[in-house]
Order: structure tokens, then C-alpha cells, then sequence
């Protein structure tokens, strides 16, 4: 954290330390991802989650605080009052942030995204998401210098501002032309690897275990997660 910034203070972006703490919790995480997906009150996102409402509530309150999503209306129901939020944006964090958060706050934010995708990926395979003949699936294992590390960390950025172009110019076109917009999953993921050869083999004695941040070469490059 920034000396001097306290959390009640909005993240003012991606570049805020405090981004990948505020994201570190996982229920936050799917707070967030619901959000993406339709506005919604603690009440009807408690119904997909679980927590209890009060623990929802209070996540919320957290994000809302953080200015990672907005209130944007009210509804009076049986006697109460129904606040409604919407996620402000695809969360992203910059690699300054990244670089200044604590391994233990890495890791929460790591471990929180990849329990996502799994849940994610996992129910739209049920559903018959990877049904269609140009669906992807694929996991590369590479070799890099440095030189070539840093020209697949450019190429997934770039990679990513596209989506976002194209993810755009797709609602433009449905509100042109009223046709229907359908959910499409995208999980990028960049990482330095341990190869499945320095894994135990199954049913041995344990191995060596990489720490967060020791993983044999590193450099201090970062771990470019991306979810959509």
C-alpha cells in the first residue's frame, strides 16, 4: 500500500498497489464476475454465492468503496430497500502494481483468478460451450530468452486491447442492428512454468516445491492474468 493512502480512498486505476489486494479475496473475485455480467443487488448475487448476505453485503460495500463498482439504482421491496450495483470495469492490473504487491497478495489474486476459470470453464464445457468446430483449448509449453519473453508479454497485451476492440465494435453492431448478443468465454493466461517433469511422479515422496517467486530463473517478470 501507497504511505499515506488509506483504503477508504477510491483506486484511482489499475496502476494502485492496492488493486491486487482488493482483488485478492475470492469472493470479491466473483462478485466482480457476476457484476460483468447483469447488475445486481447483495440479495440476488447472495442467491448464486456461498456466503451468507451480510458477508456479501459487506464485500460489496468494499468494492463499491474501492470504486471497482458503482450503485446505480434503488428499489423499495417488502419494506426494504433494493440497492442495485454494476461492475465499473474488467479489472486489470498494471505491471507497476504488480511489481510493488506482496508476494502473499500475488498469490491470493492467482489463486482466486484460477478457481474462476475452472468453475468458468469447467460449467460452460457442460453446456456445450466448446461445442462449436473453432473453439479453443490449448496449452503451450515454450522455451524463452528474455528477449523473447518480453515479445509474448507485448504480443498478450496487445492480444488484449483487440479483444476489447472487437468485443466493442460487436455491441455497436447489435445496437444497430437488434441482433442478439451470445456469451463467449477468453482466458489468456502468461506464466513462467515448472514443466510437469520436475513434478513428483504420482504416488512418490514429495518433491521440491517452488515458493511464490522462486521459480528456478526468475527474473522478477510478472504473471499476466487475464480473464473474460
Amino acid at each position: 500500500m501507497v504511505s499515506g493512502q488509506a483504503d477508504t480512498e477510491p483506486i484511482a486505476g489499475v496502476a494502485d498497489p492496492r488493486y491486487v489486494k482488493a482483488l485478492g479475496h475470492p469472493l470479491r473475485i466473483r462478485i466482480l464476475a457476476l457484476l460483468e455480467e447483469r447488475n445486481a443487488s447483495p440479495v440476488q448475487l447472495a442467491e448464486h454465492l456461498d456466503a451468507t448476505l451480510g458477508t456479501v453485503a459487506y464485500h460489496v460495500r468494499t468494492l463499491e468503496r474501492l470504486g471497482l463498482i458503482e450503485l446505480i439504482e434503488t428499489h423499495q421491496r417488502r419494506g426494504a430497500t433494493e440497492h442495485v450495483y454494476r461492475a465499473r470495469e474488467h479489472p486489470r492490473i498494471s505491471d507497476s502494481a504488480w511489481s510493488v504487491a506482496s508476494p502473499v497478495a500475488k498469490q491470493a489474486l492467482v489463486t482466486s483468478i484460477l478457481n474462476q476459470i475452472g468453475q468458468y470453464a469447467t460449467q460452460s464445457a457442460a453446456g456445450g460451450g466448446f461445442d462449436r468446430s473453432d473453439a479453443q483449448a490449448t496449452r503451450a509449453a515454450l522455451k524463452l530468452d528474455e528477449k523473447g519473453w518480453d515479445a509474448l508479454a507485448n504480443a498478450t497485451r496487445k492480444w488484449l486491447e483487440q479483444v476489447q476492440k472487437i468485443e466493442q465494435q460487436a455491441r455497436e453492431r447489435g445496437r444497430r442492428t437488434g441482433d442478439e448478443l451470445f456469451d463467449a468465454g477468453l482466458v489468456l493466461l502468461l506464466f513462467e512454468a515448472v514443466p510437469f517433469f520436475e513434478s513428483p511422479p504420482a504416488g512418490s515422496r514429495p518433491g521440491r516445491e517452488y515458493r511464490h517467486g522462486q521459480l528456478p530463473r526468475q527474473r522478477g517478470g510478472r504473471t499476466a492474468v487475464a480473464a473474460e
